[in-house]
């Protein structure tokens, strides 16, 4: 039986509608790939809490629930397990975004989401978002 893992995200979107993309850290599952912020949703955890945990952990910024928008879903099969993973979409938050992790950021306009390496999984998340942008 393939284990399902719940990984939630963000397109945290500034005023000039860019996208911010984290860059894994050296040492980590798929290092060197660009991905939304996010994290493992954990046991008994909602995942706009997860949101806002991570954001706070990993970026330094406070972001209210209701500015937490979902948007659309990535579902992918890796070899030793099954993400599912929510996209949501965020324009207002407390705070300037600083790399607390050792992370590498980028703000990214919509159209050069896919020159960023991403794993399998962030691919399908593009269209919608960039969609979103268009208007």
């Amino acid at each position: 039986m393939t284990r399902l893992l719940l990984v939630v995200a963000v397109a945290l979107i500034d005023p000039d509608r860019r996208i911010l993309l984290a860059r894994r850290p050296p040492g980590k599952e798929l290092a060197g790939l660009w991905e939304f912020p996010g994290g493992k949703v954990e046991p008994g955890e909602r995942p706009e809490a997860t949101l806002i945990r991570e954001l706070r952990e990993e970026l330094g910024i406070a972001v209210a629930e209701p500015c937490l928008a979902p948007l659309t879903f990535a579902s992918h099969a890796y070899d030793d397990f099954h993400l599912l993973m929510p996209l949501y979409a965020c324009r207002r938050w407390d705070g300037f975004v600083q790399p607390l992790e050792g992370q590498g950021l980028a703000w990214v306009r919509p159209g050069d989401l896919r020159s960023y390496p991403m794993p399998p999984a962030d691919g399908p998340l593009i269209p919608p978002l960039v969609e979103l942008l268009a208007g």
